[in-house]
């Protein structure tokens, strides 16, 4: 688990605070005593790592460009290869930021427990465990089987840490899917009540709830758990919380009106602010993704571009679509942000902001719920909802979309289905470039295909093992942790 690292990490957190959410700055301080130290140790308590890299990667969206550049984490992740890179945007790069922010929770649990007026955190505490639950959520759905509940009980999950580590070869074990997500709901369920939004309410820091688990930033999260557990009446339940009495359509992101016009640059500066509505939940990696996700060899093409795109609405995305010179087509959402390890250094650290939760995603998780809940009208509004802010000129009239117009598109013979296929094919082009595919592929055990430029063809099969991430190598010769099986 990276544990060396973990125990330098903690020891420059104990010499440094947060400053903001792109720098350090050293204070000296080394006890956690006041609300405002823990809430700034909170700030670390989200992954500082981006999975979009391997995840697009390894998924459907991809396809050979050999002209783009080449690069051994892409190539694997494409290859979906056993990768043995420690670098940023790799998986055990990911596995490591993920435990480092789960100590940072639980250095912030243990510190509020000891408090002499633990009572009056309750809003830190309640993020703490949030957050805590949020990273093992990831780590679970990478590293481990997708949840099922046939199998759930012996399959191999990965170590819940809810200790903070403060030993340098401390033993894990890895615990079952079924214990992972018990614990992960468990915190889930404790944590949400306890935040509190107007703990962010700072006059100096505008839009600082958007990098912490607000109420509706939490409730997000929750009807991914419950769409993951396939316990569709929590997803519609949380679903309706995330807004109150709000309109999902007044919170999705203007694609076919403010967003149409938008440059390459424009677009890149706005997509990930935490003015945006529809962000409820953003997160500072440390990644190279904004400057090689659309000029990797292995990246969304010519042929992808125009599988994907087609519609059942009859109408045109209005989704502000880009290409390079090499034939890489790409929605150009993320804006890096470079800091310089001095003032006047020519090196630093590549970062961006990561949407982790949105209001997309939360509609068409319900309408995937209501789906499966044999609630087909519902299910279809709130397709019919994501559409009108989707499509060129949309006129309801002729673009709305019908149980005839799907089955015209997918061809399925039951409503059910389409409407999943929908769903799923909405939220494949709404993600792109943000590693969501993948999950989806893992939770509907859809096959993949890669086929080279020179012909050879690659299968990913329903339930084939390589779609679980290798236990990192440094967790297994020195934590001695069970690798997944290939």
């Amino acid at each position: 688990m990276n544990r060396y690292s973990a125990i330098l990490y903690f020891i420059l957190l104990f010499l440094g605070g947060c400053d903001d959410f792109l720098s350090q700055t050293p204070d000296g301080r080394t006890k956690l005593d006041t609300r405002e130290k823990i809430g700034e140790l909170l700030v670390t308590a989200y992954p500082e790592a981006n999975y979009a890299a391997f995840c697009e990667a390894m998924s459907d969206n991809v396809e050979d460009n050999p002209s783009g550049g080449q690069d051994q984490r892409n190539s694997d992740a494409y290859f979906w290869r056993d990768g043995l890179s420690t670098a940023q945007d790799s998986p055990e790069f990911y596995w490591n930021s993920c435990y480092a922010a789960i100590a940072a929770a639980n250095h912030a649990l243990k510190a509020i427990e000891q408090a002499e007026n633990p009572e009056e955190y309750s809003a830190e505490y309640g993020e703490a465990l949030v957050a805590r639950a949020y990273s093992h959520f990831m780590l679970v759905n990478l590293f481990a089987k997708m949840y099922n509940p046939n199998s759930a009980t012996y399959d191999l999950g990965i170590p819940y840490v809810t200790d903070p580590e403060t030993v340098s070869l401390k033993t894990y074990e890895r615990n079952t899917v079924a214990y992972v997500y018990e614990m992960i709901e468990k915190d889930l369920l404790e944590g949400l009540p306890l935040i509190d939004d107007k703990a962010y309410e700072t006059g100096d820091a505008t839009g600082v709830i958007k990098y912490h688990f607000s109420k509706s930033a939490a409730n997000a999260f929750a009807v991914r758990f419950y769409l993951f557990t396939k316990d569709y009446d929590k997803v519609i339940d949380y679903a309706e919380r995330v807004l109150g009495s709000g309109e999902f359509a007044d919170y999705l992101r203007p694609w076919n009106t403010d967003y149409k016009s938008l440059s390459a640059q424009e677009l890149a500066n706005i997509y990930t602010r935490s003015s945006e509505r529809t962000n409820l939940l953003l997160s500072e990696t440390l990644t190279e993704w904004p400057r090689r996700f659309n000029s990797f060899r292995f990246s969304t093409g010519a042929i992808k571009y125009q599988e994907l795109f087609p519609n059942p609405s009859g109408g045109i995305f209005a989704f502000s679509t880009f290409y390079t010179s090499s034939g890489i087509y790409f929605i150009n959402k993320f804006k890096e942000h470079f800091v310089r390890t001095g003032n006047n250094a020519n090196t630093g650290y590549p970062y961006m902001m990561l949407p982790l939760f949105t209001v997309e995603e939360v509609l068409l998780s319900r309408a995937e719920a209501y789906a499966f809940k044999n609630e087909f009208h519902e299910s279809l509004a709130d397709l019919n909802i994501w559409i009108s802010k989707r499509i060129n000129n949309y006129n309801p009239e002729v673009h709305q979309l019908t149980f005839n117009r799907l089955y015209e598109f997918y061809q399925y013979n039951i409503n059910q289905q389409n409407l999943v296929a929908a769903a799923l094919h909405f939220r494949q082009v709404e993600f792109l470039h943000e590693g969501m595919r993948w999950f989806d592929i893992r939770r509907h055990h859809i096959p993949v295909v890669h086929t080279t430029s020179n012909g050879e063809t690659y299968e990913l099969k329903a339930d084939d093992a390589r779609k679980t991430l290798q236990i990192p190598q440094e967790a297994m010769t020195i934590g001695g942790l069970q690798p997944n099986p290939r």
